[in-house]
């Protein structure tokens, strides 16, 4: 739902036009450097962390991993919070509790076996997500009517140079609060085969994924914005009103789609807290302990008014993970690296024996039985 909301947002702030080429720059960029980062990732079994070290040095990777780790626990209270509303419109109640009930509902998904029959379970809930979605904007058209309104929106007055236009711009700037889907490459194509680098470059990690996952939501967002009368531009507001337009199966529709990324939220959370915890403050804990720490943090937050500043966080976010791109995509050895990278199991590139083990430890977090 972040991805539909963010779109609609966007149109409303600067106008259709402007948002859909910003939004398409945003696709182009993110296959071609996403091409890159999974390829390194996979020939080398490296993550964030480990590669944060090699350029930045073990004091580098401790920032690397926490900023990481909250972006992570950040996405997961923003996305958490949203089932609750959704659940909160649609059956009532105060939302401390739902907040609770989707905290203790989505701790268990990442743990040891949870985890891969959720994986194998996530092939279904895709076309469930973007069935729904689809359903959404039919029944949108149907009660409120069919128009091409929604594609000709503009703002009362142009965004100036000076304050981060043209919109186009400034929409491809916003874009990049979200490049933390960069490092979540990183981590997860670390987990891939070598004989698969091509499809993982185009389909799982490529253009192909940000299509659906940015365009084909974003469209979505802004016809529902622009077609559901007195709708909210908030995520909270797009899911309020799908709920309300279509009953139990909008409920069963945003479930689906929270429930989706939020494995990979908590996942990534727990999984850095835990390496930055091991490694700053030299602290060995069970990963039950970590994933319940971050559990619980991420309900606190949600007892917060976090969603509201979702744009400023974006704003801070996107400077410090793009810096964080910018450096991983400067360092020449790396393209050497890549170039000349051995194809058996032997190539390690700048991630040594050791940190691959590390990298293993900590990638097998949640597929672990918990102790």
């Amino acid at each position: 739902m972040f991805f539909v909301y963010i779109g609609a947002a966007l149109a409303m702030a600067y106008g259709t036009k402007d948002s859909l080429i910003g939004l398409a720059l945003t696709i182009v960029a993110y296959g071609l450097i996403n091409r890159v980062l999974a390829k390194y990732a996979i020939n080398n079994r490296t993550t964030v962390a480990l590669f944060s070290r090699t350029i930045l040095g073990t004091a580098g990777s401790a920032i690397a991993t926490i900023i990481f780790a909250l972006v992570a626990i950040y996405y997961a209270v923003f996305e958490g919070s949203i089932v609750a509303y959704a659940f909160q419109v649609a059956f009532g109640g105060e939302m401390w509790m739902w907040y609770l009930i989707v905290v203790a509902y989505s701790t268990p998904l990442i743990l040891g076996g949870a985890r891969r029959f959720l994986d194998k379970l996530n092939g279904w809930l895709l076309p469930i997500y973007v069935g729904g979605l689809v359903a959404a904007v039919v029944w949108a058209g149907v009660q409120y009517g069919f128009s091409s309104t929604w594609l000709t929106q503009q703002p009362e007055s142009g965004l100036a140079l000076t304050m981060g236009g043209p919109g186009w711009l400034a929409t491809f700037a916003a874009y990049m609060g979200v490049w933390i889907m960069m490092m979540f490459t990183i981590d997860y194509a670390a987990l891939g085969k070598r004989k698969d680098i091509k499809f993982h470059q185009r389909w799982r990690f490529g253009w192909v994924f940000y299509i659906i996952a940015y365009g084909f939501s974003a469209c979505v967002g802004i016809f529902l914005t622009f077609t559901i009368p007195g709708l909210e531009t908030s995520e909270t507001g797009i899911a309020g009103g799908i709920v309300s337009m279509m009953g139990i199966l909008g409920l069963i529709v945003v479930f689906v789609s929270q429930t989706r990324i939020n494995t990979a939220n908590y996942y990534l959370g727990a999984a850095n807290l835990k390496s930055f915890g091991e490694r700053v403050f030299r602290i060995k804990l069970p990963n039950l302990v970590w994933v319940l720490t971050s559990s619980v943090i991420i309900f606190l937050l949600m007892l917060l008014p976090i969603v509201k500043y979702i744009l400023l966080a974006l704003a801070w976010q996107g400077v410090l993970v793009t810096a964080w791109v910018a450096i991983r995509h400067s360092n020449a050895g790396l393209f050497v690296a890549e170039v000349n990278q051995p194809k058996g199991d032997e190539a390690g590139g700048l991630a040594l024996d050791g940190a691959q083990i590390e990298a293993q430890q900590r990638l097998d977090l949640a597929q672990s039985i918990v102790e």
